[in-house]
């Protein structure tokens, strides 16, 4: 990356620490990890325009790490640093450092890279901020999800609501699965992915239809504003979904994991309520067969 673009994150970092305050509530919470999303997504944005390559890969080939992740993180985790010092992270790419509030920061800085890569408009940068070390305990505070090729900010915190651009939004009303659109997606690893493309092929006649967006994040947004009425998916990893399963559930859509398998998987589903008991009934087994096809043992009971 040049100086250039360097000096830029730079100057977007000093206005974030200038606008903001360490203020502790939820709603101040969310008030910061809706304006750290909204900075770091159009650093993404100019920086996409700009072009993009791949850094790195991680756990396969396909998949990727581009500078413009890594530099959205740094971006974010300086502003936390500055304005929260005494909290928590942990971030996909540059990993985890514990606190001494109680808090830890969770961050994906692009959710999507592979569409990021190739110029799809689908990804995101998710931020939230949680209690404990467990985004399904029940300790998730507040946290924001922005797609840097829309501009579509959506944002919860904990007991206040889930909103798109700073308008409430809710879950589907959908009340039979058989008409309902899902959403899931597929790990990088091939043995897994034929796996779940087993589990898909079963699942498909009995929905609407399924859609594979390539982003969790906003799977679980699409979830809570009813563009999805139900997404399933495992191995996924807490930055993926912890902002999108707070602003799922504050829309009033059923959220659950798993106990994690013996990989340490869990299988998270988002629904709208209407459809939620039926969406785990059908689910429950073909995750089953997935795991046993893959030889790991798990529980796959909601």
């Amino acid at each position: 990356m040049t100086s250039e673009r360097e000096a830029t994150m730079d100057g977007q970092a000093v206005t974030a620490m200038d606008g903001m305050t360490a203020a502790g509530g939820p709603p101040e919470l969310r008030a910061l990890a809706a304006d750290l999303a909204r900075r770091a997504s159009r650093l993404v944005a100019d920086e996409r325009q700009a072009g993009v390559s791949v850094a790195a890969t991680k756990s396969s080939l396909v998949d990727v790490v581009t500078a413009v992740d890594q530099a959205s993180e740094a971006f974010i985790r300086a502003a936390l640093a500055e304005l929260r010092p005494d909290d928590g992270f942990i971030g996909e790419e540059s990993g985890s450092s514990a606190g001494a509030s109680g808090l830890t920061w969770v961050v994906d800085p692009i959710d999507g890279t592979v569409n990021f890569l190739y110029g799809i408009p689908a990804y995101a940068v998710s931020i939230a901020v949680m209690s404990g070390s467990d985004p399904f305990d029940g300790g998730l505070l507040a946290g924001a999800v922005a797609n840097p090729a829309t501009g579509e900010i959506w944002s919860a915190s904990r007991g206040g609501g889930a909103f798109l651009d700073g308008r409430p939004v809710r879950a589907s009303a959908a009340g039979e699965l058989s008409l309902a659109l899902v959403g899931t997606g597929f790990s990088y690893l091939p043995e897994r992915r034929r796996a779940q493309g087993a589990m898909t092929a079963e699942l498909l006649p009995r929905v609407r239809d399924l859609r594979r967006i390539g982003a969790a994040a906003l799977d679980l947004c699409a979830v809570a504003t009813g563009r999805l009425d139900g997404y399933v998916e495992r191995w996924l990893n807490p930055w993926d979904y912890a902002a999108g399963v707070l602003i799922a559930e504050e829309a009033g859509a059923a959220v659950s994991a798993t106990e994690p398998a013996a990989d340490g998987s869990r299988l998270v589903t988002a629904a709208a309520p209407g459809i939620a008991a039926e969406l785990a009934d059908v689910v429950a087994p073909l995750d089953a067969a997935v795991l046993a096809r893959l030889g790991v043992a798990g529980e796959t009971s909601n």
